[in-house]
């Protein structure tokens, strides 16, 4: 039967979700428990690649499942029984045949954190992004919303070293708020390229530090050119929060 696995992990310790020839991600955790479960090697797909570093606490995953003893009710407390404490299965569900947690994705929320205070919080620091200045979140918002549309995102992307049919995304959302001293940014649409919300981020916080007008960010999308743009904003601030399917 088809699965759905809802999976969260604190990333610091991986290079991204995605098996990669150096390191380890993800993915190859939970195939290496799914293995020891089934006997055979399991195939798992993830929603959405995420960088070295990142976090996620609604990663969708899915994978065919035949193991006669094993209800997928069951699966969920023998995975977390057999990963490693950073890595956690929320929820194991049956899927619709067919199902694809990348392929049948409509959407993708992003949200990433940024502690706005002069000091940073030791407890906060591998999950925040510590900015001490002041940030003017009226003129982050101002440029948040040239973000949101269809547009050709070549600016705020890094090349990942392999070749890209398009660079053309939808953002449905780009919001910025405050929440404590958090400034938070959530990004949501239909994909993402390498680096791109992250560099969304970080061009930003150099709006609200005032150090590029709110106005200039269209005109730095129109231009595609990386250099336009602001610098990447750290991995670790970043979380994909929910994968969105019809």
């Amino acid at each position: 039967m088809r699965l759905r696995l809802l999976i969260a992990y604190d990333g610091s310790g991986y290079a991204g979700w995605q098996r990669v020839a150096t390191g380890v991600g993800v993915q190859e955790r939970i195939e290496e428990a799914l293995e020891k479960i089934a006997g055979r090697r399991v195939a798992v797909e993830g929603a959405s690649r995420t960088d070295r570093g990142v976090h996620a606490t609604g990663m969708t995953a899915s994978l065919d499942w035949a193991h006669p003893r094993l209800a997928a009710a069951d699966l969920r407390r023998a995975l977390n029984a057999l990963l490693p404490s950073d890595i956690r299965v929320l929820e194991a569900r049956r899927a619709p045949p067919g199902f694809h947690a990348r392929f049948s994705a409509k959407r993708k929320l992003y949200r990433y954190r940024i502690q706005n205070a002069p000091v940073a919080d030791p407890l906060r620091r591998g999950v925040c992004w510590h900015v001490p200045h002041a940030l003017d979140l009226a003129a982050m918002r101002a440029a948040a919303e040239a973000f949101v549309g269809r547009h050709d995102f070549s600016a705020v992307a890094t090349n990942p070293g392999y070749a890209r049919a398009s660079m053309v995304r939808t953002v449905r959302l780009c919001r910025v708020r405050r929440r404590g001293d958090e400034v938070l940014v959530e990004v949501e649409g239909d994909g993402f390229l390498y680096k791109m919300v992250r560099t969304m981020v970080g061009t930003l916080v150099e709006v609200g530090g005032g150090r590029r007008e709110a106005s200039s960010v269209a005109a730095m999308l129109a231009a595609r050119d990386r250099r336009r743009a602001g610098k990447t904003a750290p991995a670790h601030g970043l979380c994909l929060a929910r994968v969105g399917y019809r």
